[in-house]
């Protein structure tokens, strides 16, 4: 670490502490992005004229209480942090080397409503896969057809009365999504409107009975691929993952 670097962990620790002793009810998640968006800038490197290296492994540590709070909110808050990073990331021209994850960390020594995020680049593939969070549950999408009502034969049994025996089902062919209305007697919803059948889209909401079910594609780390040809040297991931030249 640079005596720049060790400066600004310094300034951080010190804007932290202070803030830590203003407000009392602990850290908000607009606190971690702006930690997060600090970081990238902070890390991120320049190791060509087109291109700019950033770390794509963070680890958020928090006081116990921050940590329990921040965890209790459930898998949509990392995926709304990630997408986060990669926005800000695609608006400064930076690169990743892999799959950007965040990963929360409980750190004894931290005061309530302090953060800090610590990084690395760790070079490798993404593995995009297909699910459905659901009252804070994720539910992996592992089968063609994957039957979400109230009853016990569903795949996934959700407890809301307003809801069919089975209700909706969610299709995926490997490649995209669809969902299909069963017959249920009070109906479903996509993002808000009156569905039978149709193409999911990334964080299409579906509603069921008084239960909200929202659909991501999110980025798990994946294994390295065999080696390619040197002219295959750069690759672009539609769902938001964005690597330059291997190195």
């Amino acid at each position: 670490m640079g005596i720049l670097d060790s400066f600004e962990k310094g300034l951080e620790r010190a804007v932290n502490g202070a803030f830590a002793k203003t407000f009392k009810s602990g850290v908000q998640p607009v606190e971690i992005t702006s930690a997060l968006r600090r970081e990238l800038d902070t890390k991120a490197a320049v190791v060509a004229r087109d291109r700019i290296l950033a770390p794509n492994r963070f680890t958020v540590r928090l006081a116990q209480a921050d940590f329990r709070r921040i965890t209790d909110l459930g898998p949509a808050l990392v995926d709304e942090l990630i997408q986060l990073v990669q926005q800000h990331a695609a608006s400064q021209g930076y690169q990743f080397t892999g799959a950007v994850t965040i990963d929360f960390e409980n750190d004894p020594g931290l005061s309530e409503g302090m953060v800090q995020v610590d990084s690395t680049s760790v070079k490798g593939t993404v593995a995009w896969t297909p699910v459905l969070d659901i009252n804070g549950h994720r539910h992996a999408l592992v089968k063609s057809r994957t039957v979400i009502g109230r009853g016990s034969d569903a795949d996934i049994t959700i407890d809301d009365t307003g809801t069919s025996r089975r209700h909706v089902e969610i299709i995926w062919d490997g490649a995209r999504a669809q969902v299909r209305d069963l017959g249920s007697t009070n109906g479903s919803q996509l993002n808000g409107a009156p569905v039978t059948q149709a193409i999911l889209e990334p964080d299409s909401v579906i509603t069921i009975g008084r239960t909200r079910i929202v659909f991501r594609v999110v980025a798990q780390a994946g294994s390295d691929p065999a080696p390619r040809r040197t002219d295959d040297a750069t690759q672009r991931h539609d769902m938001g993952g964005f690597w330059g030249p291997n190195t």
